[in-house]
């Protein structure tokens, strides 16, 4: 790759295009992936421990994958809920472009694959998902976080997969104390070194607790 890295936005390095097969959404697929991109050549682990640590995506309004990569998150979320559109965000061009191949070579028509500023500012997300690229440094990072999170509709969740060794845990509390009132963030679930965290962003007015009946 040479001094690219994925998170570069024209990756000058060559496409080498390949096929590599993946499970996704239960099915079985080929999809292509190329150089210049984060894990050209498989499902990376924290991806894996992303999709099978979430919920269902919600049936149908605006569902992001930030960070997209070639598309796994996207293309499990637009399989999982054809009535859905899916916003596919990344700043690699390369990366968005084979989103929009993969999606076409599985029929898929409401994948959106975007730059950050293409995606219109009244779009509101029923729910995010992300591997995010945390190796952009700390203040990139945080401010990805800024940018997206408030866009969550209401009573609804961000899921963000992150490698403990590479401060899933710091910025589990920098969400917390950054995204309050109104949010609350948990550790959902643990795998091969990885944390799944779910922020959540309350209604107005907030829920009420639930009130259990004595025993």
């Amino acid at each position: 790759m040479g001094s690219d890295h994925y998170f570069t936005a024209a990756p000058a390095s060559p496409e080498n295009l390949r096929k590599i097969r993946v499970s996704l959404a239960g099915r079985e697929l080929e999809l292509t992936t190329a150089g210049g991109v984060f894990s050209p050549d498989r499902l990376d682990a924290g991806t894996a421990v992303l999709l099978a640590n979430t919920p269902p995506v919600p049936p149908g309004g605006d569902l992001l994958d930030l960070g997209s990569g070639w598309g796994p998150v996207t293309i499990s979320m637009a399989l999982a809920s054809p009535h859905a559109t899916v916003w596919a965000v990344d700043v690699n061009e390369r990366a968005l472009d084979l989103v929009r191949r993969n999606a076409a070579a599985l029929g898929l028509t409401n994948v959106n694959a975007s730059l950050p500023d293409d995606v219109p500012a009244h779009v509101s997300f029923r729910t995010i998902r992300s591997n995010p690229p945390i190796r952009v440094g700390k203040n990139e990072l945080h401010g990805l976080l800024e940018r997206w999170i408030p866009r969550l509709d209401e009573r609804s969740d961000a899921w963000l997969v992150v490698q403990r060794n590479l401060g899933a845990d710091s910025l589990q509390r920098w969400i917390g104390a950054t995204f309050h009132p109104g949010y609350s963030v948990f550790r959902t679930a643990t795998g091969k070194g990885y944390r799944v965290l779910k922020v959540r962003k309350h209604g107005t007015p907030p829920t009420e607790p639930i009130a259990l009946s004595e025993l």
